[in-house]
Formats: structure tokens, C-alpha cells, sequence
């Protein structure tokens, strides 16, 4: 099953050097994920050949511009073309008062049903969940109330193992069971294990998405032995106390945060206008994890 992250915008605050506000499209067995909607978002899935009317859940982190200023254009973008599936939006405490006041005053009715979810910045919150995936916020640090974001792939049932199935016989109809645990009884009474006659699923995936955010131990404990963590990197460490004034992370601090947590794989992201060269971050986030990358715009990350 398809699970990877496309960056559509890596910059902090302002766009620059061709980067964009911040936004990312997660893809789970082609079921589409908006996080964040920085500024030109709608430009940027239009770049990349995604419909934007395939996207049926946003998340925001926190209502800092550079994190949600291209969502009302997108929401009325859709209207424009015709989206009749309805939409729902998570976000902090203030950005359902933030969209009805535009649309209140361009005398906009929506189309399609929009529904706007508020999440918590104090507790982690299972906000979302299908047959296939599970997310859940937590939250950050910094100076206004914001959260991150843990998508976690559901456990897949193991597959058959045909060639073992069809020696001994086993009924078409009786397949399902076996494949949900339960064990082969033969007619001459011969007993075959459910596990000897499936393949083991592949392990469940894990996405963690941390947003601005200072560096603390408090939301550590929400993004434990993740796959890929996505971690803001606004700085280099020699401006750490930039990063802690403006409550923001710098490279080698995100790269702690991925060795505390056994992540696997780490993105950084959200870069100052800066840094115009983004080696300099990368080559500081690898000195301490060496399984660091880029967040570039235009690329898939496959988890």
C-alpha cells in the first residue's frame, strides 16, 4: 500500500529563493492528506498534477500565516470547480471564526459541506480514522498553540500463500478465515496453522508531522520509534537562541529529537530566508543523524 509525503512548501514565513510557505500532501493508498496550506499551496498542487478536489481532510498546525494563508483560496477553489464531496478541516481554536468571516463578507456559500474540527493544543487526540490509517495530534511549543501530527498505517491482515493453500485443499470460501487467524482443519483431521499458511504483513508504517515548535522533551513522547519524522529546522545551531526567542528548532536539535525517538528516517524543513544554501543544515543535521534528507519541494518521500 502506497504511504509517502510530497512537499509543497519548505520555507519558514515568507516565500524565497523559490521556496514556499509551508505544506505537505501525505498520499495513503491514494486517500489524500493536506497538512498545512501556506501561501500558494493551490498553485503548488497544480504544479505537481494533484487535484486539489481529491484532497478530502486538511490539517493546521496553528493559525501563524505562513501555516494557513493559502487555505481560503483552496476552499474557494474548490467551490469554483464544482467539488461536490464534502471537506474537513482540523485546526486550532479560532480558524473556523477565521473562515466564516471570509465568506461571510465576499457573500460566499460553499457548494459542498465543510466541516471544521478543532484540536486540542494540551492533550494527544485521535482526530481521524479509516480502515487504513490513523492520526492523531499532539502537542508542540510554541508561542501560539499549535500541534503536530502522527499518521499511523492500521495493521494489514497477512496475504495467503497460494501454493501451500491449494496442495492441502483449503475451500476458496474458508480463505478469509485463515486469513483473520483462524486455523485449517483437513477431512482426515489434520490440523494446519493458520500462521503456515499466510505471509506475514509487511510492518505498519509511521509519519510524524512536527510543526514550529522550540525544542522540549514534552512531545517526545507522541512521536516514539516513527518511521519518518518531518521536523522543523528554521536555523543552525549557532542561532540557537534565535531558535529559542522565536520558539523554533534548529538542525541539530531536530537531529536530537530523531535520535531520542528512534526515528528511522528524518525530513527537515521550514527553513530561514536565511539560508539561501540549505547544505550548511543538512550537513549539521547529519554530524549527529546520519538518516537526515532535505524537505524539497517537488519530491516524494516514501515511508
Amino acid at each position: 500500500m502506497k504511504f509517502e509525503v510530497l512537499i509543497l512548501g519548505s520555507s519558514s514565513a515568507t516565500p524565497i529563493y523559490g521556496r514556499h510557505p509551508t505544506a505537505q500532501l501525505v498520499n495513503v493508498n491514494e486517500q489524500l492528506y493536506l497538512i498545512d496550506c501556506g501561501e500558494g499551496t493551490q498553485v503548488q498542487l497544480i504544479k505537481y498534477g494533484v487535484r486539489s478536489n481529491r484532497i478530502k481532510h486538511i490539517f493546521i498546525s496553528h493559525l501563524h500565516g505562513d501555516h494557513y494563508l493559502g487555505l481560503i483560496g483552496l476552499i474557494s477553489s474548490m467551490h469554483l470547480v464544482g467539488r461536490k464531496d464534502e471537506l474537513h478541516v482540523y485546526g486550532p481554536p479560532g480558524l473556523k471564526e477565521i473562515i466564516d468571516l471570509h465568506f461571510l463578507h465576499s457573500q460566499t456559500v460553499l457548494r459542498y459541506a465543510l466541516h471544521v474540527h478543532t484540536t486540542q493544543d494540551d492533550v494527544q487526540d485521535v482526530i481521524f480514522e479509516n480502515e487504513n490509517l490513523l492520526v492523531s495530534s499532539f502537542p508542540l511549543d510554541h508561542r501560539i498553540a499549535c500541534t503536530g501530527f502522527r499518521f499511523d498505517e492500521k495493521k494489514h491482515l497477512p496475504t495467503i500463500d497460494r501454493e501451500k493453500t491449494e496442495a492441502i485443499g483449503v475451500p476458496s470460501a474458508y480463505l478469509s478465515l485463515v486469513k483473520r487467524g483462524y486455523d485449517y482443519t483437513a477431512s482426515d483431521g489434520t490440523i494446519y496453522r493458520w500462521q503456515d499458511l499466510t505471509v506475514a504483513p509487511p510492518a505498519p508504517r509511521s509519519y510524524a508531522y512536527c510543526s514550529d515548535t522550540v525544542r522540549t522533551p514534552s512531545y517526545l513522547p507522541f512521536i516514539q520509534q516513527i518511521d519518518l519524522l518531518y521536523h522543523e529546522a528554521t536555523f543552525l545551531h549557532e542561532m540557537v537562541d534565535r531558535a529559542v526567542d522565536t520558539y523554533h528548532t534548529t538542525a541539530l536539535q531536530a537531529a536530537e529529537v530523531a535520535t531520542e525517538v528512534g526515528a528511522k528516517k528524518l525530513l527537515i524543513g521550514h527553513y530561514s530566508a536565511r539560508y539561501k544554501d540549505l547544505k550548511p543544515l543538512l550537513q549539521e543535521s547529519r554530524e549527529t543523524f546520519a538518516e537526515t534528507q532535505l524537505a524539497l519541494e517537488g519530491n516524494w518521500y516514501r515511508i
